[in-house]
């Protein structure tokens, strides 16, 4: 090996970069430099400010932004454990099932309704599992109709890539009436 490839210098600045990164400070800087510096604010974890327009927060020590679907990733994403048994929760059939509804995993939710039979207190669970069900879908119902409803049906894009308009034709009142009358009488029904 030649003595001049062993001999290297190097700058100040390198030194002072590597004495950063030995001792744990790497935000530190090597070198001054004069113009403008934006204000810094330090963050610790599970801080949330918002900066430019955007929600942001920390977690595990990652900057990260927030989003509206945050809250739904967290109901629909499984644990690796069961937060009432704290067994492993397999992604099985059964246990992807019941994650969204009860919020554990299927053994616990057999426990629970049998405890419940034993007890009488089954009939009025079951009630309100179904009275909720039912309240999603008339919820549903009712955004499918005002969609329908609000819609102008101006362009539409074919299979084929083309543009094509349609002219939407009149709704009939009396369609409207009826499906409104229905989801009036859905949100009443008890089951």
């Amino acid at each position: 090996m030649s003595e001049s490839r062993l001999n290297k210098e190097f700058s100040q600045r390198d030194v002072q970069r590597m004495r950063n990164i030995v001792s744990g400070n790497t935000a530190d800087r090597t070198r001054v430099q004069a113009g403008y510096e934006k204000q810094s604010v330090e963050h610790s974890e599970g801080d949330v400010w918002e900066e430019n327009g955007k929600t942001w927060t920390i977690k595990n020590g990652i900057k990260q932004t927030v989003t509206k679907h945050d809250k739904l990733r967290e109901m629909v994403n499984m644990p690796l454990k069961c937060p009432e048994c704290e067994r492993a929760m397999k992604a099985t059939k059964l246990n992807k099932k019941m994650w969204p509804i009860h919020g554990k995993c299927f053994d616990c939710v057999v426990e629970y309704e049998t405890y419940l039979k034993a007890t009488g207190g089954y009939e009025e669970y079951a009630k309100k599992l179904m009275n909720a069900n039912k309240d999603s879908f008339v919820t549903d119902y009712e955004q499918a109709v005002e969609a329908y409803i609000n819609d102008k049906g101006d362009t539409f894009m074919s299979e084929a890539g083309d543009l094509e308009n349609w002219s939407k034709t009149k709704l009939n009142p009396e369609v409207i009436k009826v499906l409104k009358e229905n989801i009036k009488q859905l949100k009443e029904l008890e089951l």
